[in-house]
């Protein structure tokens, strides 16, 4: 047998169809090199050989002694049984207890007088030291046995390290044990996908002894060598996924769009009433450069609420318009690009009016394209797309439909990424004759390990700098449950801002409306984050449904703000109807906007200075921390207050704790990260595929990240086609099928 297929071997020929069923079922295990891969999530010790005298409380212990007295009981009007044993060894007593079923074995094999090794975890029950269901071994009667035969068994039981498997309904971890038994000798044949050289050089143990060690290590040094090997074939074998994807664009051709002078750009700028902060500077500079180049820009630009990333974005979009191309901005949602479109235009003025009666000299045509906009004003937009007159186009994934045409597509500029799929981000760049640039915008800080992973084959910008005049945001957490005076004092806060001509937001998870309560979010996309945010939340909260818009908007109109203006934003709107709510809003029409969290991104309104996030509990942090961002955006300081039921000690509170004790976004996606952990950083719910990541922790093991990345584009530089190291060539086809390789371009 080859040494690839050594592993590909299917499992029900090892184990039997009807173990092999239920690891493909319940653990997606179908092959020997699956189960090989599938490592203890922790080891458990039995621990050191204790004397009765000495049990500490609630430690796993190791004891030798002997059975003094063992009896069944019986309890529930005689339907129960349980098995006491009690255990002495000259220092004091133990008792053991045995249940159901599981007493009949331990009866007979550990009669008074014999003796034996027994490990648990300490508990007290009635006042007296006890462990339940202990494992043990029979050493048979005083005197069966020579001391030193007793002392290296007592060696080898308390001294071992028991792999503690992630399991499942009908195969327990020991079961898995008996499997991974079967399987191991066939670690030799693992193909090493680390090139010798690199191995050698860091030192690793080779990957057939890093698979036996995880599985079968003799001490907690085994643990450590075979843990540094395995997390760096992850890392180095994604990396080198990554760096290929970068090669093989950086050959694709594509039209150089240099900036021209004195053309829309220079013209625009001289409108600008503001200077560029150094970060946007710096990042525009950075973008120019890939634009001037003959293959396309892959650029991901992530910046804190409110960095100005659109202004960024749309000074890229018109040095393209002044190179002869045309820039299309993709939204997830009809509100932003409604919002990105007016703001857009207001910020160009008669800029976004060539070709028109008014416009300017140097202008271009910005339009608008939306699913739900009417057939003349589609049909023109369509029109001036495929002409060249509209420089821009700002839409929704209705750019993305086939009868959409440019006349020379040179910039796509995807807005909030995390909500667009691989399909729609290519489907959308296919439309130029030439790969067109590519730049993606997120307002979630991304930390730089996750950046590396899931947007690696992207260049990285960041803009960490807030534009002069942006004001603080004060954050505190308002517990409605424990102090009802806090949220009266909240809604007296709402009133004083509105009385000083500002406006306020009040967020709330659900429409209401007797809309679908499985999980309808208010139409925003988000709704995978909002049930993690809702998984972590207390029961009791979760008794009853979450907060909705609808019911809030009356109740506040009806008591603590009465008097107010006060109007409702949510995702079943009319989009004709929310863009007029949000027009009203921004012209200072409406004091106090109920929404959900269709006002989550983009959404720019300077006077609101005011934010009630009620139930913010049932968000994610980043969630929160981007809803925040909607204030605070003047000159006035901003105020952000979430409103939870959660008891103070619950997970809950202390995730809202933390969103209030900071502003600083990367700190924030790194608790928010580590909360969630990493099993889906890749993308495991969006791509359908397995998640690669089974050793690597992504926000602990940055090192490892950045070094794997390091020696993956050196090895793709000499080596694209991976010619010279089939193994990893293997492990790539193995780790990233199809599904994933598509995935890892979601960037």
């Amino acid at each position: 047998m080859d040494r690839v297929s050594a592993l590909d071997e299917p499992l029900k020929k090892t184990l039997g169809p009807a173990t092999a069923k239920v690891m493909a079922e319940q653990l997606d295990l179908h092959t020997v090199g699956d189960l090989l891969h599938h490592y203890p999530r922790r080891y458990e010790e039995r621990g050191q050989l204790t004397t009765l005298a000495d049990l500490p409380l609630d430690e796993d212990v190791t004891v030798v002694a002997q059975v003094a007295d063992s009896r069944i009981l019986t309890f529930n009007h005689g339907r129960g049984q349980r098995l006491e044993i009690t255990l002495t060894d000259g220092s004091g007593r133990l008792q053991l207890v045995f249940f159901g079923r599981g007493i009949h074995k331990p009866h007979k094999e550990l009669p008074p007088g014999s003796r034996g090794m027994f490990a648990g975890k300490v508990s007290v029950f009635n006042r007296k030291l006890q462990l339940a269901h202990p494992t043990y071994v029979p050493l048979g009667r005083d005197g069966g046995e020579s001391v030193e035969d007793t002392a290296s068994a007592v060696d080898d039981f308390a001294g071992k390290l028991i792999p503690i498997y992630p399991a499942c309904k009908g195969l327990e971890s020991w079961k898995i044990t008996k499997a991974v038994d079967a399987v191991l000798p066939r670690a030799v044949e693992a193909a090493d996908p680390l090139p010798s050289a690199l191995r050698e050089g860091r030192g690793f143990v080779p990957l057939p002894e890093a698979l036996y060690k995880v599985h079968r290590p003799e001490t907690k040094a085994d643990i450590e060598d075979a843990r540094q090997r395995l997390k760096w074939d992850e890392a180095f074998v994604l990396q080198v996924a990554l760096a290929r994807r970068r090669h093989a664009d950086a050959q694709l051709p594509a039209v150089a769009r240099k900036p021209v002078a004195d053309g829309v750009l220079d013209a625009f700028d001289a409108r600008l009433p503001f200077t560029l902060t150094d970060g946007q500077r710096k990042v525009t500079a950075e973008i120019f450069a890939d634009l001037a180049t003959e293959h396309p820009m892959h650029r991901l630009l992530q910046g804190e609420v409110g960095s100005g990333k659109t202004l960024v974005a749309l000074r890229a979009m018109l040095a393209v318009v002044d190179a002869g191309g045309q820039a299309a901005m993709l939204a997830p949602t009809e509100v932003l690009a409604q919002q990105h479109h007016r703001s857009i235009t207001e910020m160009m003025g008669e800029l976004a009016q060539g070709g028109m009666l008014g416009g300017a000299e140097h202008g271009t045509k910005v339009v608008l394209l939306t699913g739900s906009m009417g057939a003349a004003a589609r049909r023109q937009a369509l029109l001036d797309l495929i002409t060249g007159e509209a420089g821009i186009v700002i839409g929704t994934h209705a750019l993305i439909e086939d009868k959409v045409r440019f006349h020379d597509l040179g910039l796509v500029v995807v807005d909030e990424q995390h909500r667009f799929g691989v399909e729609q981000r290519d489907a959308l760049r296919s439309k130029g004759k030439q790969p067109p640039h590519l730049l993606v915008m997120t307002a979630t800080p991304i930390p730089r390990t996750v950046a590396m992973t899931v947007f690696g084959d992207l260049e990285t910008s960041v803009l960490d700098q807030l534009p002069a005049g942006r004001s603080p945001i004060a954050s505190h957490v308002v517990p409605a449950q424990d102090k009802p005076h806090f949220l009266a004092r909240a809604w007296e806060r709402v009133r004083e801002e509105v009385g000083k001509g500002h406006q306020a937001y009040v967020v709330c998870p659900r429409i209401g409306d007797d809309e679908d309560e499985n999980g309808k979010n208010g139409g925003n996309g988000k709704n995978g984050k909002t049930q993690q945010a809702k998984k972590a939340a207390d029961d009791d909260a979760e008794k009853r449904p979450p907060l909705a818009v609808v019911d809030v908007a009356e109740q506040l109109t009806k008591g603590p703000l009465a008097g107010l203006r006060i109007e409702v934003l949510h995702g079943r709107m009319q989009p004709d109807d929310k863009d007029a709510v949000m027009r009203r809003f921004a012209a200072g029409e409406v004091d106090v906007l109920v929404a959900t969290t269709v006002i989550e991104v983009g959404v720019n309104v300077p006077n609101a200075t005011a934010m009630v996030i009620m139930d913010a509990d049932r968000f994610g942090v980043s969630q929160l921390h981007q809803l925040r961002g909607r204030v605070g955006r003047g000159s006035a300081p901003g105020l952000c207050l979430l409103v939870t039921d959660m008891p103070e000690a619950s997970p809950a509170r202390a995730r809202l704790g933390a969103v209030a004790a900071t502003l600083d976004g990367f700190e924030l996606s790194r608790i928010d990260l580590e909360q969630r952990r990493e099993g889906d950083v890749l993308g495991q719910a969006q791509s359908g595929a397995r998640s690669s990541l089974r050793m690597l922790a992504v926000i602990e093991d940055e090192e490892v990240i950045a070094a794997a990345r390091e020696e993956a584009v050196a090895v793709v530089a000499r080596d694209p086609e991976l010619t010279d190291s089939p193994e990893l060539r293997t492990a790539l086809d193995a780790l990233l099928d199809t599904e994933r390789e598509q995935f890892l371009d979601k960037g």
